[in-house]
């Protein structure tokens, strides 16, 4: 299976709008051509790594080199994801980093515990937020070498 290392999807699990749009614009001004894909909850996100439903078709959903997630979501938190994500056999080698407003140490702790790559406590500001997504997507993106995930593939 081709897949240069820069052509990557990034799986981005995110409920809050403004922050969705943010990232979306991160990647056109980065001139990043990953594909963002877009998922708005945590039930979500787990249909989507499943490949449930309407994420079945890999060629249109394919499975992402990397996440980047919120914690505090509707219906399942990104901790859920998190500890769901890190207990599937080949999805475990998946880089996650969280994103989250909450500065707080119970929930940075619980979030390297449970696995993540890194967390970062999100800017208030605009312009600082659309910056902390491009450094996320230039180093995961470029200067990271990648997991295999090709036996994944034969799930569904």
């Amino acid at each position: 299976m081709e897949n240069t290392n820069n052509q990557f999807t990034v799986l981005l699990v995110e409920d809050d709008l403004n922050d969705i749009f943010l990232v979306k614009r991160a990647f056109k001004k980065a001139h990043i051509p990953n594909p963002l894909q877009v998922a708005t909850d945590g039930v979500e996100a787990i249909h989507y790594l499943q490949g449930d439903g309407k994420y079945a078709d890999r060629s249109l959903y394919p499975l992402p080199r990397l996440i980047v997630m919120d914690i505090k979501m509707p219906r399942k938190t990104g901790f859920e994801v998190l500890d769901w994500i890190k207990k599937d056999g080949v999805l475990k080698r998946l880089p996650v980093i969280i994103v989250s407003s909450s500065d707080q140490p119970e929930d940075i702790n619980r979030a390297y515990e449970s696995g993540a790559n890194a967390y970062m406590v999100k800017p208030v500001d605009f312009r600082a937020v659309e910056t902390l997504f491009q450094s996320i997507t230039h180093y995961w993106g470029l200067e990271c070498a990648k997991p295999e995930l090709e036996e994944i593939q034969h799930h569904g």
